[in-house]
């Protein structure tokens, strides 16, 4: 199998996961006749995992058993304490771990023991297998649960959890990308003094929402004791769509990957950015996605050996969401005669000026901000993207 390959790293216990029916991601109404399942439902999961499996690009990928993690591996990023609190929420049967839309019932821990040890597991194919390319495919998903609670639909931060695991294998510089629609505010906080992991999200402009989430994900937020510079915040505009999207990866995180010069990257593969989803306002189509993937393999090759770990995070529509983790995955491989998308509405809806005229004003407010190391360097000769 070439290096156009991925890997595709698996495990069925990640179903387990539960979440049950309310009004969206809360509880039940006494003012509803009938409940909707909560967003973060096995079946998103389930159609990801089927249109991998029957769509052109099948014969590129190569399925591998993901495993559970262990609590040792687990506790390299959250506290004994936090994991012990699962156990017990656990036992107590449907419990809100932030007192919002964060569910732990029957089968929660197996589900999270699942997610973050096939993790793991793609990690360790990334890093010592024949596959320098891997995405684990699980649930729950992961980026807002900091070291000691969980937040935002996430028990254990899975991709935390392999950073964690890669460090203890002697690398020294990891790059996070967070193209998740909601702030990566877990992984920025566990991260947020150290400058071995650099941390990039781009996401709806919410703020902090809640005492589990009281990052605000906004571009003041650049790190702090010897972590100054790197953490990157890139808040995007309701309706920012592909156009900017690009735009953002180009001259904002392009410039950074390369100054950083990773040896792993590793990508929240959120898809809640999509059109159609319940949880995101971004607007991006199939296009915006393979754009996406295209340029994290593109940044993977020329900085990391071709080493790029893709984790699951978000992406509640149930269908296009996995049409988009598809466009996603033909970036990746860079395919050249894409899936057509006949579900986006047309371009018209998106509305890229002004996300993208932010561009030389987050890239100002960096440069201030991180001055202390020097970081100017990074947008010399920098070209001003072309919205049209």
């Amino acid at each position: 199998m070439s290096v156009e390959s991925l890997a595709i790293y698996w495990h069925p216990d990640v179903l387990k996961h539960n979440p049950g029916k309310g009004c969206y991601e809360y509880g039940p109404s006494p003012l509803m006749s009938v409940d909707e399942p909560h967003p973060e439902t096995p079946e998103r999961l389930i159609n990801m995992k089927s249109i991998l499996e029957k769509g052109a690009i099948a014969d590129r990928l190569v399925w591998c058993e993901g495993r559970h993690a262990s609590r040792e591996e687990i506790e390299r990023f959250h506290t004994t304490a936090y994991v012990d609190s699962i156990f017990e929420a656990e036992k107590n049967g449907p419990t809100r771990i932030d007192g919002g839309g964060t569910v732990v019932d029957r089968g929660s821990v197996d589900a999270a023991f699942a997610a973050a040890g096939t993790g793991l597991a793609a990690l360790e194919g990334v890093l010592h297998g024949p596959h320098p390319r891997g995405y684990a495919m699980v649930r729950p998903p992961g980026h807002h649960a900091a070291r000691t609670m969980g937040d935002g639909n996430c028990i254990f931060n899975n991709l935390s959890i392999a950073i964690e695991a890669a460090v203890a294998q002697g690398l020294e510089r990891i790059a996070v990308i967070d193209w998740d629609v909601h702030h990566g505010n877990g992984t920025q906080s566990g991260f947020y003094d150290r400058s071995d992991v650099l941390t990039i999200s781009m996401h709806m402009p919410l703020g902090s929402w809640n005492a589990n989430h009281p990052e605000s994900g906004e571009v003041d937020e650049t790190g702090e004791g010897a972590g100054i510079g790197y953490n990157f915040n890139i808040p995007l505009a309701y309706g920012t769509g592909d156009v900017a999207y690009r735009a953002v990866m180009d001259e904002l995180v392009r410039p950074v990957i390369d100054e950083f010069a990773p040896q792993l990257i590793v990508v929240a593969c959120g898809e809640d950015a999509n059109q159609y989803d319940g949880n995101g306002r971004n607007l991006l189509s199939m296009r915006g996605f393979y754009d996406l993937g295209r340029i994290a393999r593109e940044l993977a090759d020329q900085h990391s050996e071709g080493k790029l770990l893709l984790m699951q995070e978000g992406g509640y529509a149930l269908t296009y969401s996995a049409f988009c983790l598809y466009a996603a995955v033909e970036g990746v491989l860079g395919v050249e005669d894409p899936m057509p998308d006949e579900i986006a509405y047309k371009a018209s809806i998106e509305r890229p000026e002004y996300p993208i005229s932010l561009i030389p004003v987050i890239r100002k407010q960096w440069l201030d901000a991180t001055e202390k190391r020097g970081l100017g360097r990074v947008f010399a000769g920098h070209v001003e993207a072309d919205p049209a």
